[in-house]
């Protein structure tokens, strides 16, 4: 059976998360439709990571392995095609190895969290970032951010019902970005390591965010990671600001090059 790895692209706020669920829209679920359109007999993805309920994607990977030795342009086409009106889409479909896996063989993954700050009510962005009303300092967060960075006891920034093993993980980037915008500023919020805790990433913006209005001194964000304690962090962030935007193997299934023949 010939596996192919999937690049994949979606919108989270009609889905509850990634994971196949029994009676509720999942992403996974989804794409598994889709596949038993071209192939009855296709049972199930793995992916990269799974993303919460209302959690974005433009760089989601999964892998499936199926019947047919499927020219790799016209799985993504099939694929597309069988997912419409839905909005999830494959970027790219890839043949790989039979010991490749989207989540096992990967080392990195990044992630984007958007903050936008204006009084106006959003409109073409509302349900894709966390909309403030107050601006928030961003140097302040940004240099709260720089004691996340390296290999540290996560507690306090994971999420009571994590099934990771251990709570310690090396962050290798945590990066904060200013854009103007009309009428306001965006804030975003990179981070990049080889695998996350659950809510850990939503629980980091949460506590920055706190920097950022000054409810929080800019220590207390080292005070709360080396508390250990998850009732240090701050408020949990809402999911839909949130954003899988790369995984990155050893050996690259993608190119992401524009295709010719579309």
């Amino acid at each position: 059976m010939p596996r192919f790895s999937l690049k994949i692209e979606y919108h989270g706020a009609p889905f509850k998360g990634w994971q196949r669920q029994a009676d509720l829209p999942s992403v996974q679920g989804a794409i598994e439709d889709a596949l038993r359109k071209l192939e009855p007999g296709f049972e199930t993805i793995a992916a990269a990571g799974r993303t919460d309920t209302g959690v974005h994607a433009t760089g989601q990977v999964a892998h499936a392995d199926l019947e047919r030795d499927w020219d790799p342009f016209r799985l993504s086409e099939a694929l597309n095609y069988h997912l419409k009106p839905l909005p999830v889409c494959v970027l790219e479909a890839a043949k790989v190895a039979d010991d490749w896996h989207a989540r096992f063989s990967a080392v990195e993954r990044r992630y984007l969290f958007r903050i936008v700050a204006r009084r106006a009510p959003l409109t073409h962005e509302k349900g894709l970032v966390w909309q403030m009303n107050h601006r928030l300092d961003a140097g302040a967060m940004q240099e709260a951010a720089n004691a996340l960075i390296g290999q540290h006891d996560f507690t306090t920034f994971r999420s009571t019902m994590c099934q990771a093993k251990s709570p310690v993980k090396t962050l290798d980037e945590a990066r904060v970005e200013v854009i103007d915008i009309p009428y306001g500023k965006e804030y975003r919020f990179h981070f990049r390591a080889r695998s996350f805790l659950h809510n850990q990433i939503r629980s980091f913006v949460g506590s920055l965010a706190q920097v950022g209005s000054g409810a929080w001194e800019v220590g207390r964000m080292k005070e709360a990671l080396e508390a250990r304690d998850r009732a240090a962090c701050g408020p949990v962030c809402p999911p839909e600001g949130l954003y899988l935007t790369h995984v990155s193997y050893d050996d690259m299934p993608f190119t992401g090059a524009f295709d010719a023949r579309v």
